[in-house]
């Protein structure tokens, strides 16, 4: 095992390696968040019926093979809802959103595997890193369990995928990505250099938590297509509080499966989140924080501002693709900028 850099402030050869793996490895995730919200918004996701995970990276190879897997998909409910009567080039577009979005997960899968394997091999690995790439790694994993899961539920008696399985998926996807990206920022900067206060910490993990909980209730809005009514902004079609928020018993159920509650808190979360963040900048524009903190900072203000410009686009003109996809996108682009804003203002 080699021995750690003695000047804390500075990483090793090896940790710098190590970090900027896992930052392309997040690069890749953060792709693969958007295909899979495009996999979602063009109705993509059960075109593949079958998990095989070693085969399913060949796609059909000819008319005969196109067909099977057409008729596979004509025995699910969706097909007989949603997609009767399409034809095999119309089939085709969306097997391509699904297949891309497995071929991309595996992709990540050898790009963690095969690097890591030759970082072990040849020494590079700090023994303080194992636990934590051992947990990358079962998050990984789990990813594509979940995935299966998902898909499963909207095989049989749906004709969409259950909205709770969805969003597990998403989060599991976002906390591989954090976990990833917190460790290599901690390789790159392995030494705190703000004293930051206490409450300037805490106000940071807030932040965080809360664009956290707002990604998680807009997972909810996917799942139940809740951004298709109610397109107006301030107010819910001229109310403040929608008609039907608590129609469900027990009361908690209206949080995840009825759509004025789902959308509203949507809504609440990101306007707490952005006067959070808005305070937090303003607060910090004069003060003693190094250069990298404030950048950070800046850099988190100018992402909320884009994501609640997207949001609200996207709410407005109902969800055309290219906009929904730049809002799911600019979701984990602000969680990004939450962490890296967090991690700047760590304590030593």
């Amino acid at each position: 095992m080699p021995a750690l850099s003695r000047d804390r402030s500075l990483p090793s050869a090896a940790e710098k390696s190590i970090a900027w793996w896992l930052i392309g490895l997040c690069a890749m995730v953060f792709l693969m968040v958007v295909i899979g919200g495009v996999t979602r918004l063009t109705e993509s996701g059960l075109s593949i019926t079958e998990w095989n995970p070693v085969i399913g990276i060949v796609p059909p190879l000819g008319e005969a093979q196109w067909l099977a897997e057409f008729d596979k998909y004509k025995q699910i409910p969706q097909y007989a809802a949603l997609n009767q009567g399409m034809s095999l080039g119309d089939f085709k577009s969306i097997f391509f959103w699904e297949y891309l979005h497995r071929l991309w997960g595996r992709l990540i899968g050898i790009v963690y595997l095969v690097p890591f394997l030759w970082f072990l091999v040849r020494g590079r690995i700090p023994r303080r890193l194992a636990p934590a790439l051992a947990v990358i790694f079962l998050l990984g994993g789990m990813q594509g369990v979940l995935g299966w899961y998902m898909v499963k539920s909207g095989l049989v008696d749906r004709i969409e995928v259950s909205q709770y399985r969805l969003v597990a998926h998403l989060v599991a996807a976002v906390l591989l990505y954090l976990a990833m990206l917190w460790v290599a920022l901690g390789l790159l900067w392995p030494k705190p250099l703000d004293g930051a206060r206490r409450g300037l910490r805490r106000a940071a993990s807030a932040v965080l938590v809360l664009v956290l909980l707002t990604l998680v209730a807009g997972g909810f809005v996917a799942g139940l297509r809740a951004g298709y009514i109610y397109n107006t902004f301030p107010t819910m079609n001229g109310d403040w509080v929608p008609e039907g928020y608590a129609r469900l018993q027990p009361w908690i159920l209206n949080w995840f499966e009825t759509i004025p509650a789902v959308q509203f808190n949507h809504r609440v979360l990101a306007e707490t989140t952005f006067g959070l963040v808005a305070v937090l900048w303003f607060q910090n524009l004069k003060s003693t924080l190094s250069r990298r903190a404030r950048l950070a900072f800046h850099g988190l203000f100018a992402a909320a501002c884009l994501q609640v410009a997207l949001g609200i686009s996207t709410l407005l003109l109902v969800v055309p693709i290219p906009l929904a996809a730049a809002h799911q996108a600019g979701a984990i682009l602000l969680v990004t900028a939450a962490l890296v804003a967090r991690h700047a203002v760590r304590a030593g």
